[in-house]
Parts: C-alpha cells; structure tokens; sequence
C-alpha cells in the first residue's frame, strides 16, 4: 500500500480544484472555486495550528496521498462544531395526525419542517475518491480516517456527529427536491443556490425561507420521491455510515433532500474499537488494520498489518516506512 492519509497542505489546491471538478454538482463541500478551495485551505491550516484542545469552530481538511508519485487522488473534511459561524438548518420530517368525529376518519399528514436541531454536533464529510482509485479500499481508508482522526483528538469534537449524503440530481444538474420546494421562494435554480452557500453560507436560508411546516402532499410527485434518498453515486457511502452506527433519523438536507446520518461520537465503530498502543517492534504482521500516527498536522493513516504482542504492536515494515515510524512510537490501530 503506498497510498496515506495525511493533512492537506497549500500546495494540493490544484488537485483539489481538479477533482471538485468531477464531482457532478451538488457537492458543498468541495466546490469547483479556487477562491473557495483557498479559504477551506486556509481555515484547515488553522486548525491544525491551534494547540489548544477544546470545542472550537474548526474544519480539518484531510488528502489521500500516492506516496510513491505525489499524487493527490482524494480528500475528506471534518467539521468540530457545526452551525456556530453561520447556521446549521436541516428538514425534519414528521407526521401530524387529527381525528374528525363526524366522517369518523383519522388523518396522517408528513409535514417538513425547518429546524436548528443539529446545530452544535461535529461533522464529517466533504469525502471524493478520484474515480479511477474506486478500487482497493481506499474509499474506506479516507472514511475511516476521518474517525481515526476524532479518536486521537477526542476533545475536540462533539458528542454527536452528522455526516450529509448528496439527494438525488438529475442529468441536467437539477434538484427535484430543490425545484418543489425551495426553489419557488428563492427564484434561482439549484446549481446558483448551492454555489452561493458553499461560498456565503446558507444564512439567506434563514432570510427567504419561510419558517411554518410544509405538507409533503402539496409538493410534487418528484419531490416527494426524493426525500431521504441518495444520489446513486452516494449509496456506498450510506452502507459505510450504516456499518459504522451511523442512522437516518427522518433529517434530510434544505437544497436536494438528500438524507442526513447521525450517531453517538463515541458509538462510531471505528472510534470504539481504535487501541492505542506503543510499537514494540518492526516486522512481519498478520492482521489487517489502519493504523494512524501523529498529531495534528502530523497525523497520517495508511493500511497495513499489525501483530499484537504482551508488549506492544509489531508493524509492518512497509507500513513503518510509510508512515515514518520507528520503535517505540505511539499508534492507533484499527481492525479492517
């Protein structure tokens, strides 16, 4: 495996820009604008400037590395606090059920409404895998990097985490979520509208949006069949939360529907089961893992083997290699 997980540094902007061109449309996170990609970088190298431990309002932006070439052929991003710059809004849908006496009829009506309730969570996200790298796990290694970077970092993150799924866009780079819904208020189209909030923030949300419940039933029926639904490219990424005790709780994104995923912090699989141990030697290892070491900007992950001794961890001399470890270091394993 020559490929790591590490910090992303100034000089990955052009990959980065390069792939956000690939992703599609409807990709927040990773907008095809080098002037956003800059500013993501620059608060990413502030955060991992910052020493302090705590709760802040931080965003660390994560790169996979061919280490053999250089190449940088994919990128995830982990928010520490969500909703504290600008707001953090999300459809919850819900029911409300009436009686009537006289047709002796009871009604269930779906309804969205426009809700704060994940202000505050961490988050995990902005996750793209070069296409022509869908193979060897490495769209696992990059989710799972993310955790592993939360469980060496634990105090600054949340309690809870949310991670968002891209909805379903159609051909044309359309929204049927965003056209049935938000777009009557907005008069703009949903590739303007999520550009405009990957670079200002969704506080004009806030502003237009109108704050009573919306009945499903007067939407369309595109609409409706969208809500909590995955991009296609999307439902890999749905199978990871789900294995890793991430659920759908009935929140869906305000632009395209798309659902969002929520857990405990400390229930996510890989954040429960990392060990932290000291490598006691270097060599031939037969369980699989991930394995991280360093922190901050020094963090890095690759996929390797590891043996479990009464002492510490053998690692694998490839791994070691990769990674700069020598004996006697700390890591955190993790098995694949």
């Amino acid at each position: 495996m020559s490929f790591r997980i590490r910090a992303a540094r100034d000089e990955d902007l052009q990959p980065l820009y390069e792939m956000a061109k690939l992703t599609g449309g409807g990709f927040t996170n990773l907008p095809p604008e080098r002037a956003s990609l800059r500013a993501k970088l620059e608060r990413s190298h502030a955060a991992f400037a910052r020493t302090e431990d705590g709760l802040f309002d931080d965003l660390f932006v994560l790169v996979l590395e061919n280490a053999e070439t250089g190449d940088v052929r994919g990128t995830c991003q982990i928010f520490t606090h969500v909703g504290q710059t600008w707001p953090f809004y999300s459809y919850r849908i819900g029911t409300v059920t009436k009686h009537s006496r006289e047709l002796n009829r009871t009604f269930r009506a779906e309804m969205l409404s426009l809700v704060n309730d994940l202000e505050s969570s961490s988050e995990v996200g902005g996750l793209f895998l070069h296409p022509h790298e869908r193979a060897g796990g490495l769209g696992l290694l990059l989710a799972r990097s993310r955790y592993l970077f939360i469980a060496y970092h634990r105090a600054r993150f949340a309690d809870r985490i949310l991670a968002e799924l891209r909805g379903v866009i159609d051909e044309a780079g359309a929204s049927p979520f965003w056209d049935g819904v938000a777009g009557r208020f907005f008069g703009m189209n949903f590739q303007d509208a999520d550009s405009f909030n990957a670079a200002h923030g969704n506080q004009f949300i806030a502003d237009l949006m109108p704050k009573h419940p919306i009945y499903t039933a007067m939407l369309n029926d595109h609409a409706r069949a969208v809500m909590g639904i995955p991009h296609p490219n999307g439902r890999a990424a749905m199978r990871m939360l789900e294995n890793e005790g991430f659920a759908y709780e009935k929140y869906i994104d305000i632009f395209d529907g798309g659902p969002t995923m929520t857990a405990r912090t400390d229930q996510v699989k890989t954040i429960r089961e990392a060990v932290t141990a000291r490598v006691a030697r270097i060599g031939a290892a037969d369980q699989s893992a991930l394995i991280a070491t360093g922190r901050l900007a020094g963090f890095q992950v690759t996929q390797g083997k590891v043996g479990i001794g009464p002492d510490g961890v053998t690692i694998d001399p490839a791994s070691a290699a990769l990674l700069g470890v020598k004996e006697g270091d700390k890591i955190v394993h993790v098995a694949r």
